[in-house]
């Protein structure tokens, strides 16, 4: 996802796959929190009213959805975030060998990363990425100009003062006297704006709400410094290598990240929608680097390459296009301007064929991303990246 997220599948001359095969990963992953906030009542501002509920698991269907977004809900979004860690490293390393001043051009990426958040906010998807993981990387592209344990502190420091405000914003929720109730708060007019409104109001609704839709990068910056640094971190350990000690390093991780995360994630999950906060943003972390020792660990054990992994690769060598065109597909299968599923299935086949458009949109991108890399090297908004800041 930009060239720092799309490019760094290089050590030296060796290639990482495994890189690729968790950016696919991760951009599918992600798709399976934002499908929930495409289908829901209200979209992407019932979100913030609630309209999402909590995870319950009181009925088959129930449990089904619950399953599905507690494995996804901010794990692959920080899985996404390390991963951009790591890539930054890449492009640091490779700048030191070619004895390129640093951060000297990748200011310009991350400038153009973040033009292209703030195009991709405004036309498609109101809980972007891009532009918060711009910033981010303006500030880790200086610090990693600094020593080993300026990072170090950085790094701690970031997460501490994360889990202060998470903690502080809990504790807000879980005394306030407040009944978040199951999406009665949305407005009925952005209910319809989504479910039958004009493309161009939907835009200017975005504009219109810009602070309050722009707030979660605002709030998870010092999360992002943290997973950015961590990213840097378990590369230079060499985490995503193919030898012995990178497969016990992510071993590790998996024992860690899962056998902390799992049970974690689950308590918050049973406490209450007060305590979103605590899982999204503080649990959900644990379990994203859980996901990097699974991961690897399965792609330890491929001898020849599969669709399934052949697809993830072409995805991750793609991310860019493919975050992009996963939200456009949603948006135009989901809301009025397309295909208007959301209002016609509503909750009548609800959670499956949430699902079901997650697993369409997955398998265009795979096999999409598979047949177009057969004639170009770059993905459609990589290439077009690449052009722009050649000029």
């Amino acid at each position: 996802m930009t060239d720092t997220l799309r490019a760094p599948v290089r050590t030296g001359t060796k290639r990482l796959a495994l890189l690729d095969v968790l950016r696919g990963a991760a951009i599918l992953g992600t798709l399976m929190t934002n499908v929930w906030v495409f289908t829901t009542c209200g979209s992407e501002w019932g979100v913030l009213q609630g309209a999402l509920g909590q995870v319950t698991f009181g009925s088959f269907p129930e449990a089904a959805e619950g399953v599905f977004r507690l494995l996804a809900d901010g794990k692959f979004l920080s899985l996404l975030t390390i991963l951009f860690g790591a890539g930054l490293a890449i492009q640091y390393a490779s700048a030191a060998r070619r004895g390129q001043p640093w951060p000297g051009r990748y200011k310009w990426r991350a400038l153009f990363l973040f033009a292209e958040g703030t195009v991709h906010f405004v036309l498609v998807f109101a809980w972007d990425v891009l532009m918060g993981y711009a910033v981010t990387a303006l500030l880790v592209a200086w610090l990693l100009t600094r020593s080993e344990r300026a990072r170090r502190r950085v790094m701690w420091w970031a997460a501490g003062v994360h889990l202060t405000v998470m903690g502080l914003l809990t504790a807000v929720l879980a005394t306030a006297d407040n009944d978040p109730g199951s999406g009665d708060g949305v407005s009925p007019a952005v209910v319809e704006l989504y479910a039958h409104g004009g493309y161009l109001d939907q835009v200017a609704f975005r504009l219109e709400n810009a602070i309050a839709l722009r707030l979660e990068p605002v709030l998870s910056f010092f999360l992002l410094l943290f997973l950015f640094l961590l990213g840097v971190r378990l590369f230079r350990a060499g985490a995503f290598g193919a030898d012995e000690a990178a497969r016990r390093l992510r071993a590790r991780l998996l024992g860690w990240g899962l056998g902390l995360g799992v049970p974690l994630n689950v308590a918050v999950a049973l406490a209450g929608p007060d305590y979103f906060l605590l899982g999204r943003y503080g649990a959900a972390p644990l379990m994203a680097v859980g996901y990097i020792g699974l991961i690897g660990a399965l792609v330890d054990r491929v001898r020849r390459p599969g669709p399934l992994m052949t697809g993830l690769t072409s995805v991750g060598r793609t991310a860019l296009s493919g975050y992009v065109l996963q939200n456009l597909l949603c948006m135009l299968a989901s809301y009025g301007i397309g295909l208007g599923l959301a209002a016609r299935l509503g909750d009548t086949w609800r959670p499956w064929w949430v699902m079901g458009l997650w697993a369409v949109v997955c398998a265009v991108l795979m096999v999409g991303s598979t047949l177009w890399l057969r004639r170009f090297a770059n993905g459609p908004l990589e290439s077009v990246q690449k052009w722009a800041l050649r000029r």
